[in-house]
């Protein structure tokens, strides 16, 4: 099935946790040692600073009150830029997928809050694939019959990964950044871009590596998660490179935004230039589903008809996925 891509927007909220305010909290790191290790510079946050710094959210269940933005909010905020990007309004949307690491309530599904925030009537279902959220919403789509799906689909990824940090462990702490994605994509009404050969894959083995507890903090086996990110992410853009490269185009990467030593990694491994890589976990984090597809969105206005783009994401489950993204211009 050929998806097409009529938009993409993001979203993130404007406090931000930066290493000078983490140095602050004494938690036994600075600037060098976060740049040194994961590239990070600042996060942004529902959160606000002063129950950081005051509680370093000790108990995750006071974070909700502390929270400037719900879920619902922010994916508003995406998906509003999406539907604007591709030209159409909420009651064209026949169906709404959302993802999330952390979603705000067990029941309703959180896709139904931001249908309704959206004023959408619609199908609307979460779909959770961890980090992995935004390519697993592709990959179903492309499992499904073209014929059975309405002429535009919603794809919300939302993540407020900071209500769930320790703020006295400085392995979690420096990582996780908060904020949104949505994309706009048909199945049969054409548009400059496609997303082409989505792969979802799991190794459920890892299921213990990422978790995110429904009252405790997010936990993770660093190590193994790392070299995981780094081997799938190698993978996963080796694969979209053999099977969809072309000379006469230009291939970028925009992987999981996991930290910058990471994707920096995977870089050089795969030879790929530093104008063919595009990220921003150096100034929002680690943004779980959200990352990838904000990177994107972020700058929307920046690709051209000659631009293709290797999507990878890697998330817990432990899941990996990847995509094309191409490209073009319309014929006239």
């Amino acid at each position: 099935m050929t998806l097409y891509v009529h938009g993409f927007g993001h979203f993130h909220p404007e406090n931000e946790i930066t290493n000078r305010l983490l140095e602050d909290l004494d938690i036994g790191t600075d600037d060098a040692w976060i740049l040194e290790r994961v590239g990070i510079r600042s996060r942004r946050t529902v959160l606000d600073l002063d129950y950081v710094r005051t509680t370093r959210n000790a108990d995750v269940r006071a974070s909700a009150e502390a929270s400037l933005w719900s879920n619902a909010e922010m994916a508003e905020r995406a998906a509003r830029l999406a539907l604007a990007r591709a030209g159409i309004g909420p009651e064209q949307v026949g169906l709404l997928f959302s993802g999330s690491n952390a979603p705000e309530v067990a029941c309703p599904a959180e896709a139904c809050t931001v249908a309704r925030r959206l004023g959408l009537s619609a199908p609307a279902l979460d779909l959770n694939s961890a980090c992995s959220s935004f390519l697993a919403g592709v990959a179903c789509l492309e499992w499904m019959r073209p014929e059975a799906l309405p002429d535009f689909v919603l794809l919300v990824a939302v993540e407020s990964l900071t209500r769930t940090v320790d703020y006295s462990d400085r392995s979690t702490a420096v990582l996780f950044g908060d904020g949104a994605a949505a994309a706009v994509l048909s199945p049969r009404l054409p548009a400059p871009a496609r997303l082409i050969d989505p792969q979802l894959r799991s190794d459920p083995s890892g299921a213990d590596k990422v978790v995110v507890p429904r009252t405790g903090h997010v936990r993770q086996d660093g190590r193994a998660v790392q070299w995981f990110a780094i081997k799938r992410t190698q993978e996963g853009y080796e694969a979209v490179r053999d099977a969809h490269g072309d000379p006469r185009r230009d291939l970028h990467l925009v992987g999981h935004q996991a930290n910058l030593r990471v994707l920096e990694q995977v870089c050089q491994r795969c030879d790929i230039p530093p104008e063919r890589h595009h990220a921003n976990v150096e100034l929002r984090g680690n943004t779980g589903a959200a990352s990838c597809p904000s990177v994107v969105s972020m700058r929307w206005e920046k690709w051209g008809p000659r631009d293709d783009v290797a999507l990878v994401t890697v998330g817990g489950g432990l899941s990996w996925g990847r995509c094309l993204l191409r490209f073009e211009e319309l014929p006239r």
